[in-house]
Order: structure tokens, then sequence, then C-alpha cells
């Protein structure tokens, strides 16, 4: 890295939206992505689409059973 970096031409907030998303990235163990993977592509779906559905099937439960909306 310099020492210094000129910012005399920069602009404020130039690559900012304010709407943009923010994909992040979730390590699994091995063991455990190696089991989701299998039954992913029993059920012929992405490993992704397969972890989605059943975290909000786990959000639904704790709403229940703790009253959260």
């Amino acid at each position: 890295m310099k020492d210094e970096y000129d910012f005399s031409n920069a602009e404020r907030g130039r690559f900012y939206h304010s709407d943009a998303q923010l994909n992040i990235l979730i390590h699994l163990d091995q063991d455990v992505e190696s089991w989701f993977s299998e039954k992913a592509k029993i059920k012929g779906v992405k490993l992704q689409s397969l972890i989605n559905e059943l975290l909000r099937k786990d959000i639904s439960l704790i709403q229940e059973v703790t009253g959260e909306g």
C-alpha cells in the first residue's frame, strides 16, 4: 500500500446506491454441505434454494413459538 493516496478528484458517494442489496456468503461445514447437497440433488433443486426453504420454515416456527411478527 502507498503511504499516501490522492483523493483530490474523488467524488463522494459515487458508488453508493441506497437500493443495493448485499448478498452474504455462508460457509457450511463439509459434512453439513454434503448432506444438504445430496438432499437438494434428490429433490431436484439448487442447494441454495433448499437451504433458504428450510431457514424460512425455521423462522416461521420461531415466530410461532415466540409470538414475534
